[in-house]
């Protein structure tokens, strides 16, 4: 017990629940000088608001996860009339609100403006996430421009992902999605993935029961073998969730939440050693990644068409898509082959060996189970779980908070 609680939190699925506020010590303020962007990559790359999603109109689906901004503390310019500005993600308001008492501190009786928010009438480049309700260009109040190089640095501060002193007349925040954070996610796959049955038969996950014999990659020899299935970390057959679509230079196509262990090598430079496969770092051998962290040259490991064979796979496109289904398998070996993709079963926390480690108790329950039976020849067939994030994972994430340092947890 106590291992558990000293390195807890290993994997709640894909993580519940939205990840409290890290403290950030107290520095002087440097403004942003004119062009400038922080951090010091493209708006669209995974480090910093990451991939679009496409544009959300009033009649999309999407559009109820837009909030209205009513904050007094912040003047919206409204242009069109619609109210339309107002409208943004969950997030984009959280960082928007920080930014308007970040603004009447700095300077008494000054507010925080908005000249452009969420955009539905196409003013803005074909990748713009103000299609999406996820960025807002802002100003002062007071219009006077020589405040906003400490503007745009206060946006910083208020946690936007990306920040940009654009224009001399506003400066341009944005936000990841909702669905790239470790919030609003449960569940690591969609129920059309489709994992290997010991049968040779390809089964979805949406079909996948307790107790099924899947495909898996031993952590210890890197070798093929079968695995059971233990339970579901998560299992949402109704939710439609954002995913990463990874595709590999032979067509493989991997959906998967971002929080999720994958296992690559990162600028691969091309080696196929396909041996130790799941350690935290033997040199140019395969590691775990966060999917968020899968980019083009990458290499991945993947399995042939008939099963038998391991094989090094080069990442050429990663794009966002939706797909109905939230599943997360747990097997016995930790690791678990989905559309031919080896994958670790484990999110949110870096190390696949110390997120195994704390599944143990739940393995040794399932021995001790499975020779219960044997001995009273029970052979009544494993219940399936019900739907939602399975307790154990769920109490683990929750303590796990409160213990880990940030860098171990997806999104630090």
């Amino acid at each position: 017990m106590l291992i558990i609680v000293s390195i807890i939190n290993v994997a709640s699925g894909c993580g519940p629940g939205r990840g409290a506020g890290r403290r950030r010590g107290v520095h002087k303020l440097t403004p942003l000088v004119f062009k400038q962007h922080v951090p010091n990559v493209s708006e669209n790359t995974l480090g910093a608001s990451g991939l679009t999603e496409g544009p959300i109109t009033r009649d999309d689906p999407r559009f109820g996860d837009l909030i209205p901004n009513y904050n007094s503390d912040i003047i919206f310019k409204d242009e069109e009339g619609t109210g339309a500005d107002r409208f943004m993600t969950q997030r984009c308001k959280e960082k928007l609100n920080t930014l308007a008492i970040s603004v009447m501190n700095q300077w008494p009786g000054v507010k925080l403006r908005v000249t452009e928010g969420w955009d539905e009438e196409g003013h803005h480049a074909a990748d713009s996430l103000h299609y999406e309700g996820r960025a807002v260009d802002v100003t002062t109040s007071d219009r006077d421009r020589s405040k906003y190089g400490m503007l745009a640095k206060l946006a910083v501060e208020a946690g936007f992902d990306w920040v940009y002193y654009e224009s001399r007349a506003h400066i341009h925040c944005s936000v990841k999605s909702e669905s790239s954070q470790a919030v609003k996610t449960g569940g690591c796959f969609p129920g059309g993935a489709k994992v290997r049955t010991k049968t040779g038969v390809k089964k979805s996950l949406s079909s996948l029961e307790i107790g099924d014999e899947i495909q898996v990659v031993d952590s210890e020899t890197g070798d093929l073998k079968f695995s059971e299935v233990l339970l579901f970390l998560d299992k949402k057959p109704e939710n439609v969730k954002h995913y990463l679509n990874i595709e590999t230079k032979s067509g493989k196509k991997l959906q998967v939440t971002p929080s999720h262990l994958i296992v690559a090598i990162k600028n691969a430079g091309y080696q196929h050693d396909n041996n130790n496969l799941i350690t935290e770092r033997t040199g140019k051998n395969f590691e775990t990644f966060f999917a968020s962290e899968i980019e083009i040259g990458d290499a991945l490991l993947t399995v042939g068409r008939d099963g038998d064979e391991k094989l090094t796979d080069e990442v050429v496109n990663v794009t966002n898509v939706r797909h109905e289904g939230v599943y997360a398998p747990l097997t016995v070996e930790g690791t678990i082959v989905v559309n031919d993709v080896v994958t670790s079963c484990y999110a949110v926390i870096k190390s696949h060996n110390l997120a195994h480690l704390v599944y143990g108790p739940l393995r040794l329950y399932h021995n001790f189970q499975l020779s219960f039976k044997r001995l009273w020849e029970n052979t009544l067939k494993p219940k399936t779980i019900k739907g939602g994030i399975h307790w154990y994972a769920n109490v683990l994430f929750t303590v796990a908070e409160y213990v880990l340092p940030s860098s171990m947890m997806y999104g630090s």
